[in-house]
C-alpha cells in the first residue's frame, strides 16, 4: 500500500533523508520512531506530496507521487500540528475541507466530530481551541472521508490521559477496518497499542 525504495532528499546542502526504503502492507499499521530532527516528518512530507523533490520512488496504491499524481490518493493524514483557519468554528473548517471531494456531508462531519469528543454545533473558533482539541479536530479531518490509507505524524500531541486512551482506541478499530497506517509517536506506548511493526530512523536512515 505505502513503498517507499531508496529516497534521499538534500536541503540547504545538508543531506536530510539517505536511501531510505520501507514498505506497509494493506491492512497493516506501522510505527515510524526516532527522536527529534532524525528526518521523520520530512519523511511523511514527502509520502505525502509536500516535498517533490526527493531523489528515488514513492508509490501509494501503486500510484507515484510527483509522477502519476501530486498528492496520494484515498489518504488521510495528519503532518505537524494540524492547520485550520481560525476564525471560523470546527465544523466549518471541516465542512469547507469535505466540499473539495464531495464525497461527504453534514451526517459524517457530525460523525466523526462526536467521535473525537467534539461537538459540532459549538460555534467557538478554532482560534481559541486548545491544542488537544485542534489535535482532535485533525484526526476527524483525517478520518471523516473514510480514507484507505492513514498517514498520521505525532497525531495524539496535546492529548489528556482518558483522550489519549480513546484515540488509540479508535485507530485500532480503523486498523480493524482494514485501513493501512503509518505513524509517528514520541510515545512509545501508542507505537506498540497500535503497530505491528516498526521503522526507526536516525540522522536520516533507516536503521
Amino acid at each position: 500500500m505505502i513503498a517507499v525504495k531508496n529516497v534521499s532528499l538534500t536541503m540547504n546542502k545538508q543531506k536530510i533523508l539517505d536511501n531510505i526504503s520501507l514498505t506497509v502492507n494493506e491492512g497493516e499499521a506501522v510505527g515510524l520512531v526516532g527522536s527529534n530532527g532524525s528526518g521523520k516528518t520530512v519523511l511523511m512530507k514527502c509520502i505525502c506530496g509536500f516535498n517533490n523533490s526527493f531523489l528515488g520512488e514513492i508509490s501509494i496504491l501503486g500510484k507515484k507521487i510527483g509522477k502519476d499524481t501530486e498528492f496520494p490518493p484515498q489518504t488521510g493524514f495528519i503532518i505537524e500540528t494540524p492547520g485550520f483557519i481560525p476564525y471560523i468554528s470546527g465544523y466549518d473548517n471541516l465542512k469547507i475541507l469535505a466540499n473539495i471531494n464531495k464525497t461527504i456531508g453534514k451526517k459524517e462531519i457530525y460523525e466523526y466530530m462526536e467521535l473525537v469528543g467534539l461537538d459540532p454545533e459549538n460555534k467557538k473558533s478554532v482560534g481559541k481551541y486548545s491544542l488537544g482539541m485542534r489535535q482532535r479536530l485533525g484526526i476527524a479531518q483525517a478520518l471523516m472521508e473514510n480514507p484507505t490509507v492513514l498517514i498520521l505524524d505525532e497525531p495524539f500531541n496535546g492529548l489528556d490521559k482518558k483522550m489519549l486512551t480513546k484515540m488509540r482506541e479508535i485507530l485500532v478499530e480503523e486498523k480493524k477496518k482494514g485501513k493501512t497506517i503509518l505513524l509517528t509517536s514520541h510515545n512509545e506506548k501508542d507505537i506498540q497499542y497500535i503497530c505491528e511493526r516498526t521503522y526507526e530512523i536516525d540522522e536520516g536512515k533507516i536503521i
